[in-house]
């Protein structure tokens, strides 16, 4: 059974290096990965190489589709709400981007956190009003 899932998973981590693609954008490597957000687009994120390590953004993509569809993050309770998702995922909020810095040593697991972050935020949209 164990030998199973193993395969199992060593055929997940097959599929996720497959679906995610590169691709280099002026100073920036646009990492799109296999992941959907809720309009069924591939969530994409940015990295750039910094003196220290690496700088992950999603370029304002979240915050500024939740404001697009009418959930506005003007009120405490939504701000609040934001900040505690974000600081679960040590993800910080930085002119409506949402940005990690990463070094060699934990860029996997970094990026990983920034994606759920992504995703978790990504489900504010249910406060929106219609």
């Amino acid at each position: 059974m164990i030998n199973e899932i193993q395969t199992l998973l060593d055929n997940y981590l097959s599929w996720l290096k497959d679906k995610t693609t590169l691709k280099k954008v002026k100073d920036w490597v646009e990492i799109t990965t296999p992941y959907l957000d809720r309009h069924n687009d591939y969530l994409q994120i940015y990295a750039r190489k910094m003196d220290k390590g690496y700088r992950l953004t999603d370029d304002s993509y979240i915050i500024q589709d939740l404001m697009q569809s009418g959930c506005k993050l003007d009120s405490p309770k939504r701000m609040s709400l934001l900040k505690m998702t974000l600081n679960g995922f040590g993800v910080q909020l930085c002119d409506n981007e949402l940005v990690v810095n990463a070094t060699k040593e934990n860029f996997y697991y970094k990026k990983h956190n920034l994606l759920q972050a992504m995703l978790a935020v990504n489900d504010l949209f249910y406060l929106a009003t219609p």
